[in-house]
């Protein structure tokens, strides 16, 4: 099997960020936060040996994909307590200065500071290819020896790690568990007549009977490429596709499963908002949460969006059901996309005591308490919440979880490698908006062919 190298920036930044202190010195013009920590806040910090003897302040930087300062989103609400938090409790001794941007801007700025030399020392990471760019290069550090204190034993199990472990260890930290789930408007759906659907055609005749109702069926971004990839990694595993097999050269992109999942996304596509193409993912929620579409098929993260933005008694008014299956597809329709936001420390971090203090503040029984009672995400530790305060829509997506039969990542994150996955996001989005999909497949068929297979 060919072997694609991984990012050659990434690769030669280390040499860069060895030079660095606690957290380099990021230039962050870019970030789009007011408080991202400026070059010269952080040119006049020592290093770890020297700050302590002197008593000055350990500065260190977090970066996350949310602005803390604009956000109604509940769980980076409850991110900006968490640094607040820590800030207060750690004054004089350490302190956290957030960088932060937009989803969809965000590895390709942490990718720069990188690249730079000026890596982050706390920064957020999906599990799968995006963190193997950190976690097979030498940017994030191994994390086992700061676990083996006890803070492993306060989460539920080791399975909330297995996507951040490696052959060699462990590196990165899970903050929450969400599932990839349909959400949808329970008084449309009774004013239409309509029913939750279980399999794919049910789905289809859901919306049709919405749209006959008067409602738009669906709101999605059709422009934010892995909204639309989301839908599409469920329709090629409802089909019966196995990433493995294509992995392992037992089939390819162009395998029947694959275009049948093309051509489904054009059905579905019909009932799709007309400016799906060009909404971002945060105008495309907030159509569901204002009341203007009855489906958003997103993450179980949308809760926290939903319930920090939405009118009084909206929340009530919202279900969710598993994605439904393909006729003639997998025989298991009980498989979830699954998914955890977590943290990586730089490897090069001069104040690793300070980066590793502030990961145990997101893990700790107020954070996970929080994420629970008002972010709406299942937490990764075993404190407990009070589920009468939690929002409605959680309960429900614990009874997706419990009925799973197993779980599975976003497939592009779940790829050969970024470049892969962003390929196959953008085959997607040439499916959308209407070409062949055994045409639009192509690029994602040749980038197997040469890097992978």
């Amino acid at each position: 099997m060919k072997k694609k190298l991984l990012s050659v920036i990434l690769t030669a930044a280390m040499t860069a960020s060895l030079l660095m202190g606690c957290g380099g010195s990021a230039d962050t013009s870019a970030p789009s936060s007011d408080t991202s920590a400026s070059t010269e806040e952080k040119a006049d910090t020592a290093d770890t040996a020297d700050t302590a003897a002197s008593g000055e302040v350990q500065e260190i930087t977090w970066m996350f994909w949310d602005d803390l300062n604009a956000t109604e989103d509940l769980i980076s609400k409850g991110y900006a307590e968490v640094i607040e938090r820590f800030n207060k409790d750690y004054e004089g001794q350490y302190h956290v200065t957030p960088i932060t941007t937009n989803l969809e801007e965000y590895y390709t700025k942490l990718n720069a500071l990188v690249a730079a030399g000026e890596t982050p020392d706390v920064f957020i990471c999906s599990p799968g290819a995006n963190m193997n760019d950190y976690a097979l290069t030498g940017v994030a550090a191994k994390l086992d020896d700061y676990l083996a204190d006890g803070w492993k034993d306060t989460f539920t199990s080791d399975a909330v790690f297995s996507g951040s472990t490696y052959p060699d260890g462990i590196y990165a930290v899970p903050l929450n568990i969400a599932a990839a789930c349909v959400f949808y408007n329970t008084e449309m759906f009774e004013a239409a007549g309509a029913e939750v659907p279980k399999t794919f055609t049910e789905l289809l005749d859901t919306c049709q009977k919405l749209q006959d109702a008067g409602y738009t069926p669906i709101t999605i971004s059709a422009g934010t490429a892995w909204c639309l990839s989301m839908v599409a990694g469920y329709l090629c595993d409802r089909n019966g596709l196995v990433l493995d097999d294509v992995k392992e050269h037992k089939t390819d992109w162009m395998d029947e499963k694959v275009i049948n999942a093309g051509l489904q996304i054009q059905e579905l596509s019909k009932y799709f908002q007309k400016t799906a193409a060009g909404d971002d993912n945060d105008i495309a929620t907030a159509a569901f949460y204002n009341g203007e579409a009855a489906i958003l098929i997103q993450g179980s993260w949308a809760i926290g969006q939903i319930n920090g933005s939405c009118a009084e008694g909206f929340a009530e008014k919202v279900g969710v059901f598993a994605f439904p299956a393909v006729e003639g597809g997998n025989p298991d329709a009980n498989r979830v996309i699954a998914k955890s936001d977590s943290l990586c420390m730089s490897a090069t971090t001069k104040c690793p005591e300070a980066a590793v203090a502030l990961m145990k503040y997101f893990t700790d029984d107020t954070a996970q308490k929080y994420t629970a009672e008002v972010g709406g995400k299942i937490p990764v530790t075993s404190v407990e919440y009070d589920t009468s305060v939690a929002p409605p829509e959680l309960a429900y997506v614990m009874d997706v979880f419990r009925n799973a039969s197993s779980t599975f990542g976003f497939y592009n994150e779940s790829l050969a490698d970024t470049e892969a996955g962003s390929t196959f996001d953008n085959c997607f989005v040439e499916i959308f908006k209407g070409t062949d999909p055994a045409t639009a497949l192509q690029p994602i068929q040749d980038y197997y062919e040469m890097n992978v297979w």
